[in-house]
């Protein structure tokens, strides 16, 4: 029995731990709607005060002065104790939701990091094992996997108006018309911005190929100091036989 209770405790606060950023926004949320209607709920309460103040001063002080400011915040503070603590505790939680998102972001960047670095060890190690010309193999045989498993018949083929090549995105997914100097147009305006702005996302690239954006695309991207935008283009073959440039790209995009 202690057992289970020890389990399903553990497993609780594993889930509270998980999703806290969404759990202190949620309080946040109900935090701010609870301080206004505690504000709404002082006032009329405040209000009193204050005329009840007017009326004794006027009848017993003959004082016909309006309230300062000052002896206002003095007679109505205590009323709005409840909604000074609320408005605390929603921004509390407001803080704690970012701080927690903050460090889980910073958290996976570094996980980012590290698995691109590994990864960049392991593909120069396997070019220097088989060489240069069979790791190209392999990456061809990838590319024509890509387009056998998601066929373009099952995706929308996205008419761009520049060019009749079945083109393959290797980011996106996304199956287009273009031709390989259209392509490679695009990737040297984008890289003449890059170099010039010092930092560009993979929408912006997309914008030159006549593709609409992407949900992340605002997000990934290069920044010249780094890398720009180097498109490696793989020929393969449909099942139907029409030829398919599969475009990848040599430094993958990263979160801008």
């Amino acid at each position: 029995m202690n057992e289970v209770i020890l389990t399903t405790t553990k497993q609780i606060s594993r889930a509270l731990s998980k999703n806290s950023p969404s759990i202190l926004t949620g309080f946040a949320v109900a935090g701010l709607l609870s301080t206004v209607i505690l504000a709404v709920k002082a006032t009329p309460q405040a209000m009193h005060i204050l005329k009840r103040e007017e009326k004794f001063r006027e009848e017993e002080e003959n004082d016909l002065e309006p309230i300062d400011i000052v002896d206002t915040i003095d007679l109505t503070w205590k009323c709005y104790i409840p909604t000074f603590v609320m408005g605390v505790t929603t921004i509390t939680c407001m803080i704690g939701a970012n701080s927690i998102s903050l460090r889980r972001n910073a958290a996976l960047a570094s996980l980012f990091s590290i698995t691109e670095t590994a990864l960049k060890e392991y593909q120069a190690k396997v070019v220097e094992t088989i060489g240069e010309k069979k790791e190209e193999k392999i990456r061809d045989e990838i590319a024509q996997e890509k387009v056998i498993n998601t066929p373009p018949q099952d995706k929308t083929i996205i008419l761009t108006g520049k060019g009749e090549y079945l083109c393959l995105d290797s980011f996106s997914g996304r199956y287009f018309r273009s031709n390989i100097d259209l392509i490679h147009r695009a990737e040297n305006a984008f890289n003449h911005k890059l170099i010039r702005e010092g930092w560009m996302d993979i929408n912006q690239f997309y914008d030159e190929l006549g593709l609409e954006p992407v949900e992340l695309g605002n997000e990934m991207g290069w920044i010249a100091q780094y890398a720009i935008l180097d498109i490696r283009e793989t020929v393969t073959m449909t099942k139907e036989g029409e030829p398919c440039l599969v475009m990848e790209y040599r430094v993958q995009p990263k979160q801008i």
